[in-house]
């Protein structure tokens, strides 16, 4: 509901950059020459902010079999995303999960036309509490899964697959200032917040060898990382042809290009300034 006329107007301008994301995404999709042994030829964005839209695009035609369902962990407002573009554009229902109350409001006002069968979840996920969300999920194999909550990532991924989810394409947040090699997470904390965390605002979620590390143990296989190194991609390879996968060149990593750009540092300058903080080696 709405409260006041600082509401309704910025609801107004919300739904105007709704209709620019429509737009922008369905020209972009249909300009791209798509190779697909190159990842970074996919991308494309409606409503993601990095790619995403375009990489899950791609994979998601090359898939042998689909059931147009998502579960996005850290969903926003739905204004920028990685399932807003399939639930609007695609046909897709599923769950858009999202910590911040308020967010979650807006994101059901703003979608409430295209929302059929989308259910719109305001919990602070935690791995005492990831699993019940699949009670949620028509299914525990969704076409897409993304997550991305700045924080404690791993360890709701962890607990999400250890209740039995297991999704078709992965799309996951790394922290590329903790580095290509090293294989770790902050350590648990179940009320985690990047911004307390550390004054940088660099010191929360994964690093990439530590998702990849995971998701290999699980039988995933990397597919890439976006162009502004933020997030990486996993396919389950039962799901797809090999001759596919096996075509695909990924792009290894990436350095955050915000978070370079914010900081005015690059590699190990960026690592100095949370080398101190404690890390869990995974």
């Amino acid at each position: 509901m709405l409260n006041t006329l600082h509401d309704y107007l910025t609801d107004l301008h919300d739904l105007q950059r709704i209709g620019i994301a429509l737009a922008r995404g369905a020209a972009a999709r249909e300009s791209r020459r798509i190779d697909l042994a190159a990842p970074a030829s996919w991308e494309f964005s409606g409503f993601s902010q990095n790619g995403e839209d375009g990489l899950i695009d791609v994979l998601r035609s090359q898939l042998r079999t689909g059931n147009r369902f998502f579960l996005e962990i850290g969903a926003a407002n739905g204004v920028q995303n990685n399932s807003s573009w399939l639930m609007t554009t695609q046909g897709f229902h599923g769950v858009m999960v999202e910590g911040n109350a308020a967010f979650s409001a807006k994101a059901r006002r703003l979608f409430a036309t295209n929302a059929i069968g989308v259910d719109f979840v305001s919990r602070f996920v935690t791995r005492d509490n990831a699993a019940a969300l699949l009670d949620l999920c028509e299914t525990r194999e969704p076409e897409v899964f993304s997550l991305d909550i700045d924080g404690i990532d791993y360890y709701v991924a962890q607990a999400l697959l250890a209740a039995g989810l297991r999704p078709r394409i992965v799309v996951v947040e790394y922290n590329s200032v903790f580095g290509p090699e090293r294989s770790v997470t902050v350590p648990y904390q179940a009320a985690f917040d990047r911004e307390r965390a550390h004054a940088s605002g660099l010191y929360y979620g994964v690093s990439l060898a530590a998702w990849r590390s995971f998701f290999g143990g699980a039988g995933y296989r990397f597919v890439t990382v976006d162009s502004n190194g933020v997030n990486a991609v996993f396919v389950d390879p039962a799901h797809f042809d090999a001759a596919f996968l096996d075509r695909i060149v990924p792009l290894q990593w990436a350095e955050n290009a915000y978070q370079v750009r914010a900081s005015g540092l690059r590699g190990e300058a960026q690592f100095d300034l949370v080398a101190k903080l404690p890390l869990e080696s995974v």
